[in-house]
């Protein structure tokens, strides 16, 4: 099956439950039945960041393999980068079911998942399968569990754990879904967790892979200067803007837009481009890499975000309606986009619209 097909076949699983959806989607990924896109990346799209080679700066979004079963049939499909997880120490079974909605009418999503996941040990046992020869960077999102967290303790394990096996660790802080969790990029809060998980990476012999903070869009303005004086006085690599919101942007048309959980998809994208905007000013002249994530779904969408302060993009929701031909689709528009601009490549355009 090629992606074209498998996209083509997605709408006869939108009348399901779409977490039932979802887990076919992935038992469909991981035994290959999506394909792969064999095309070439244009040139114009090779990029480098975090002191990695990217193939192109299209990711796939934490959230959607949170337990890594489908992580190498992911990267085939074309993407230059994909992040799993978040995976927390212990197995976790997320809050109460019905959990994940889809606006239809507005390409949205609400989901108050909870981090379901199978844990860190089997996480790692399967990231231990992957291939070392792999077409696209690795990144880990990391959490800390419901019950029993010890966010000084489990970050820096965490990190320690899958250091390995990553090409970058993200640590989220800003899921709405997890009683807590958003606190947590409080100024002191968070400068003492990046200060611990910084001394984990200290200690470790073999690789230490560029630590990123995963924010949330609906930070108020005070809130952003301390989280990236954090991120510099720490030596953190990077920042990944943003999150899903508790904010319900106006108009949102469907029935479902009142559930609770965070909002992601093409209402997000306005507020967390102008947070990415707002944080790349806050940026300029360090050494902080952005990834913007929220509301992409076409090339000139992701232009936006690289425009706005964004080396690399990260989608979800897009990828969730559309299915696989989405990538070399809006890899083929976001370098038709970059070149109509007059950029050659995608290092020219990042932030020009953020100073």
């Amino acid at each position: 099956m090629t992606p074209q097909l498998a996209s083509v076949l997605m709408p006869l699983m939108r009348g399901m439950d779409p977490e039932r959806a979802h887990d076919i989607a992935l038992r469909a990924l991981r035994f290959g039945l999506a394909g792969a896109d064999r095309s070439a990346d244009d040139p114009v799209l090779a990029t480098r960041a975090l002191g990695l080679d990217f193939r192109n700066p299209i990711g796939l979004a934490a959230g959607f393999d949170k337990s890594a079963v489908a992580i190498a049939p992911l990267m085939r499909l074309g993407f230059g980068f994909v992040e799993a997880g978040s995976v927390t120490p212990k197995p976790q079974i997320g809050n109460p079911k019905p959990r994940l909605f889809r606006l239809a009418e507005d390409r949205a999503v609400i989901n108050r998942m909870g981090m379901n996941n199978a844990g860190l040990p089997a996480f790692l046992a399967r990231l231990a399968h992957l291939p070392a020869n792999r077409p696209a960077v690795l990144g880990v999102n990391i959490a800390i569990n419901k019950d029993g967290a010890a966010p000084l303790r489990d970050y820096p394990a965490l990190y320690a754990a899958v250091a390995p096996h990553a090409g970058y660790v993200a640590i989220n802080v800003s899921s709405p879904n997890t009683p807590g969790l958003r606190d947590l990029q409080g100024e002191a809060m968070l400068r003492d967790i990046l200060g611990a998980v910084v001394e984990a990476r200290d200690a470790l012999t073999g690789p230490r892979p560029p630590i990123l903070v995963k924010i949330a869009p609906d930070l108020s303005p005070a809130a952003v200067e301390p989280i990236v004086e954090a991120a510099v006085a720490h030596g953190i690599a990077g920042l990944i803007v943003s999150n899903t919101t508790i904010a319900r942007p106006a108009p949102l048309r469907s029935a479902l837009k009142s559930q609770a959980g965070g909002l992601s998809g093409p209402p997000l994208r306005a507020a967390a481009t102008e947070l990415l905007r707002r944080v790349a000013r806050l940026a300029a002249g360090r050494d902080l890499t952005l990834i913007g994530c929220g509301g992409v779904s076409n090339g000139a969408e992701a232009l936006e975000k690289i425009k706005a302060g964004a080396a690399l993009v990260q989608l979800y929701a897009a990828f969730a309606y559309d299915g696989p031909a989405l990538i070399p689709r809006l890899k083929r528009e976001l370098a038709a986009a970059l070149r109509r601009d007059g950029f050659k490549n995608v290092a020219e355009a990042i932030g020009v619209d953020a100073r």
